[in-house]
């Protein structure tokens, strides 16, 4: 099967994509230079899948680095493009830094796609493009707003580079828009690494269930909402690993409409910060430390998708419910506490 470079292998969604990639006979690379991730992981998608993967520590905002992977590995066939920053509130306060590593690194990849014909490229994108839509459930017709962060706006210019790029070669690629990716593998030797306090909704709720944190505070209780917090649209990470396979899948079979296609990944359910902590609650039978803080900046009030389009083009569809996201990743975070070694060494604050 075709060789696949997955940047950001070592991350949360990027080591779950390896785990399906391989499970469908594919031959898999990694390059993440573990500045936010744990190569660890990797030891994982091995236990899973019996493949040891390669990664090369690379830091893809240097074009000499990055090139050298492809001059050792011509081969490659297609690529799914992680490796990014993805913090809503540090990229508020770090706009620069944000820009330089996510957009660079876009750049000097798709340099090497150009020189090497590499036919099929995924990117990671994201539906902070959509910014605060007029309307829910988003489709992927919906006209983007302004982004509420400098990361939602790297993944509109992100988009729009591809696009362009696109039109002037011969590689085909997929933006798939995915909305709150969750949860943890079902076997628990993969999951969620967040550096530092989390600034994702999940780990926030099972570090605090388990007493890595006291208390977990929710962002903002006066939105126009059923009560109060934000809406999210919550998607099972396997869920969303597998999709990238099929996005692969798609373009070797020529399915494409278009030089560069769109699909929305999620649900299509709403689900309130209030209402995800209570099912965590339920599932997991502990009673969460939380408490009303004010909004956070650059949080988007409401979004879910409409995800016919990647149901009927893809054939995606999404398995697990939030009950199956919340109880996986109480597993996994279970699995940390009682392997704390393996794990140990990861960075622990955001720099």
């Amino acid at each position: 099967m075709a060789k696949i470079l997955v940047t950001g292998g070592c991350g949360y969604i990027g080591s779950h994509t390896l785990v399906d990639l391989i499970q469908n006979g594919y031959t898999v690379i990694s390059a993440d230079n573990n500045s936010r991730s744990n190569p660890g992981i990797l030891n994982g998608v091995e236990q899973i899948t019996g493949k040891t993967v390669k990664n090369y520590k690379v830091d893809l905002c240097n074009f000499d680095d990055t090139f050298a992977i492809f001059q050792e590995n011509p081969d490659i066939a297609g690529i799914i493009h992680f490796a990014a920053y993805k913090a809503v509130g540090e990229s508020v306060e770090k706009p620069l830094m944000y820009f330089e590593n996510n957009i660079t690194s876009l750049i000097n990849l798709l340099k090497c796609v150009q020189e090497f014909h590499v036919p099929h490229f995924v990117f990671s994108s994201s539906c902070t493009v959509y910014g605060t839509p007029d309307d829910i459930p988003v489709t992927e017709l919906t006209i983007p707003k302004p982004a509420e962060s400098p990361y939602g706006y790297t993944k509109q210019m992100g988009e729009q580079i591809i696009n362009e790029f696109a039109k002037s070669s011969g590689t085909r690629c997929i933006l798939l828009r995915y909305f709150n990716p969750v949860g943890a593998h079902p076997s628990a030797k993969i999951g969620e690494l967040p550096i530092g306090r989390p600034q994702n909704l999940v780990p926030a709720i099972t570090q605090t269930a388990i007493g890595k944190l006291p208390s977990m505070t929710v962002h903002g209780s006066d939105y126009p909402t059923r009560d109060g917090s934000c809406i999210r649209d919550y998607i099972h990470v396997s869920d969303i690993g597998h999709a990238h396979t099929l996005a692969l899948q798609y373009l070797e079979q020529g399915k494409n409409k278009r030089l560069c296609d769109v699909f929305n990944l999620g649900t299509g359910n709403g689900v309130s910060v209030l209402e995800a902590i209570h099912t965590f609650e339920k599932v997991s039978g502990v009673k969460l430390n939380y408490m009303i803080g004010p909004r956070r900046s650059g949080d988007v009030v409401a979004i879910y998708a409409n995800n016919d389009l990647a149901r009927n083009e893809l054939g995606w569809n999404p398995e697990y419910t939030l009950e199956d996201m919340l109880s996986t990743a109480w597993e996994w975070e279970q699995r940390l506490l009682a392997d704390d070694a393996i794990f140990g060494s990861q960075p622990k604050e955001l720099n």
